[in-house]
């Protein structure tokens, strides 16, 4: 199944390349091309976005996760609006909801599944362009707050982390001369808050999440081919270091992908990606399915 849903979404991403880059390609830029995440909204737009991922393992550097076939669907709701004039300031707000999954193996060798959902944080945010006369980097702080108080529930299922977190992430892209290849890089750095290993919620011993007191590092770099400025395919590589500042815990893996976005209307676009985790440690070794809309306007 799995084979056929990637060989299906390549073969679109061809056919869809092929009729774009046919069409005569008559305005001067679209939000795909001009809007990155690098650049800002003006004063009183909105940008809002929905990305929905779909993360799924049955391969794991763990021993006793490997052969076990888990599923992670992620929501992720993002609203910010512009409040400069110079387009420097953006301020918001990002939810998760999260929806995973995983089998069971039980005593009498059958296999079980059991699922867990639930909106799991909302993180204000802000996002600036520090530098004036530098407009394609910019910065997105976030400080996300835990809705749950325990990341595994009563049936062993993982929903998401139960800490806080700061999130910092860089952007910059360029564009190359002619607008049919732009580069967009990015790091993100995630600190995330707590290191007790158990603690006591409402008279119950909970155990604290295995990122508490660590710092995560993930540096991106996407290479975008514009067939017209309405339409994009690109290729992708991230690789995550989960650094251990005293939770007994540290990970890393990296990923390589590629995806496509099109400019559905001049205000709302859609986009697909694919990743596939090549290597790692101490972590899953999956893939993932992922689709977004972003309206900007």
């Amino acid at each position: 199944m799995k084979t056929i849903i990637k060989n299906t979404f390549f073969v679109a991403l061809f056919l869809g390349a092929t009729f774009i880059s046919a069409q005569d390609d008559d305005q001067a830029g679209s939000n795909i091309q001009n809007l990155t995440p690098s650049k800002l909204i003006g004063k009183g737009q909105w940008d809002i976005k929905l990305f929905n991922n779909l993360y799924t393992q049955n391969e794991s550097t763990f021993a006793e996760e490997d052969g076990i076939r888990q599923n992670f669907f992620t929501s992720t709701l993002e609203i910010f609006t512009g409040v400069s004039d110079t387009k420097r300031i953006n301020v918001g707000v990002i939810a998760e909801f999260r929806a995973n999954g995983r089998d069971f193996i039980l005593e009498n060798g059958t296999t079980e599944r059991r699922n867990t959902s639930g909106l799991t944080s909302i993180a204000p945010s802000i996002k600036i362009v520090p530098f004036k006369r530098v407009g394609n980097f910019s910065i997105l702080s976030s400080f996300s707050i835990p809705l749950i108080d325990q990341e595994v529930d009563e049936n062993g299922v993982f929903l998401d982390q139960d800490g806080f977190t700061w999130q910092n992430r860089f952007f910059y892209d360029y564009t190359f001369p002619g607008k049919k290849w732009q580069i967009f890089t990015e790091i993100n750095s995630e600190y995330n808050f707590g290191d007790d290993a158990v603690r006591d919620v409402n008279g119950i011993t909970v155990e604290g999440s295995f990122a508490n007191n660590s710092l995560r590092l993930t540096p991106g770099v996407f290479l975008s081919y514009f067939p017209s400025s309405k339409f994009t395919v690109l290729v992708l590589g991230q690789h995550t270091e989960l650094i251990d500042l005293g939770n007994d815990f540290s990970q890393n893996f990296t990923a390589l992908g590629g995806g496509a976005k099109y400019q559905l209307t001049k205000e709302l676009n859609v986009e697909f990606l694919y990743t596939n985790f090549v290597r790692g440690r101490d972590t899953g070794l999956g893939e993932t399915f992922n689709i977004g809309l972003r309206a900007v306007f």
